[in-house]
């Protein structure tokens, strides 16, 4: 048994009282240096402890794992999270899908894991992905339509995910084009879709939805402190992960058979109503240069239109867009 495990069953035993620090060092026959350097490997895995001078540690929670019958159980949907993997670890849940898909997997099959030790953002970006405190999931589809259509199903999965958390926390996200959740000007959710072509229609699309639900303030890096939020902290409530990954693909799968039936037009008034872009000032930094300007709408194909003035409109179809306040 690992020093982390003899820890954990050391203070599990009485949860309701302290442990010393020099009683674990001595158990555990370590420095008590050895002790809080366990002791915060714990807190990164998502344990919660208290801990009081002179008296020691005492575990105040457990991190809420996930498992396949529990969601199965959860889930209302006919296709989407039917076909589940769930690990413990993955460098990516998009890259563990892919394989999947490139095997031949249906539509629906979810990929969700604990922890993600390369998990990825728009643009090569890295998305933190810290265990037992996020859902960090890919799903695989297969849609009959151009490639260039694509984009679409990313402004339609952030109304999917906006509705469940809205639905499920109370908190009340917006959506920032093309592929983010904010709540107060900070990211609580990132979306990232991958698509496989032959001769210009897709072969299959894989769907990374990673939202950031049980974090604390501390688990942040510096980087992203001031940046990013989770719905814990935002609602002052733990989130029930189960039931939100339900409630996101419920969403997903209703929203998915509507654009399928009448196309773009329903998910784009969808996504206006939810937004916090448009009609906002904004600087979209694109490849072509910033463009600066008035967010306004989208357009039928899911490109931002920004007002320049004078009536011009200028498509965005790949860029960062920058809130000015």
């Amino acid at each position: 048994m690992s020093e982390k495990e003899t820890l954990l069953d050391l203070l599990l035993a009485n949860p309701q009282e302290f442990v010393s620090g020099e009683e674990i060092s001595r158990r555990l026959a370590v420095s008590r240096t050895a002790v809080w350097k366990q002791i915060n490997k714990l807190r990164e895995a998502g344990y919660e402890f208290e801990a009081v001078p002179h008296k020691g540690y005492r575990i105040l929670s457990k991190p809420e794992r996930l498992d396949t019958l529990s969601l199965l159980k959860a889930l209302k949907t006919s296709t989407m999270g039917q076909k589940l993997k769930i690990l413990d670890s993955t460098v990516s849940t998009q890259e563990e899908a892919r394989s999947l898909a490139e095997g031949g997997a249906q539509e629906g099959t979810l990929v969700i894991a604990e922890e993600q030790t390369g998990g990825k953002g728009r643009m090569g970006r890295k998305w933190f992905s810290p265990k037992g405190k996020g859902i960090w999931m890919s799903l695989v589809l297969r849609p009959k339509q151009p490639m260039h259509y694509t984009p679409q199903l990313t402004l339609m999965t952030g109304v999917a995910v906006c509705r469940a958390v809205r639905k499920i926390t109370g908190v009340m996200a917006g959506l920032k084009w093309p592929n983010d959740l904010l709540v107060e000007g900070r990211k609580i959710s990132g979306i990232l879709l991958e698509s496989a072509a032959e001769d210009e229609y897709v072969r299959y699309c894989i769907v990374g939805i990673g939202i950031s639900a049980n974090l604390d303030a501390a688990d942040y890096p510096d980087e992203l402190a001031h940046v990013a939020t989770s719905l814990k902290m935002e609602s002052g409530e733990p989130v029930d992960r189960v039931a939100l990954i339900a409630a996101v693909l419920e969403e997903f799968e209703i929203l998915y058979a509507l654009y399928q039936q009448e196309g773009f037009g329903p998910i784009a008034s969808l996504w206006e109503a939810l937004s916090v872009t448009l009609g906002k000032p904004v600087t979209v930094n694109t490849a072509n240069g910033p463009v600066t300007g008035t967010a306004a709408k989208l357009d039928h194909s899911g490109a931002l239109l920004v007002s320049t003035g004078q009536g011009e409109y200028v498509p965005i179809f790949s860029g960062d867009v920058e809130l000015k306040r």
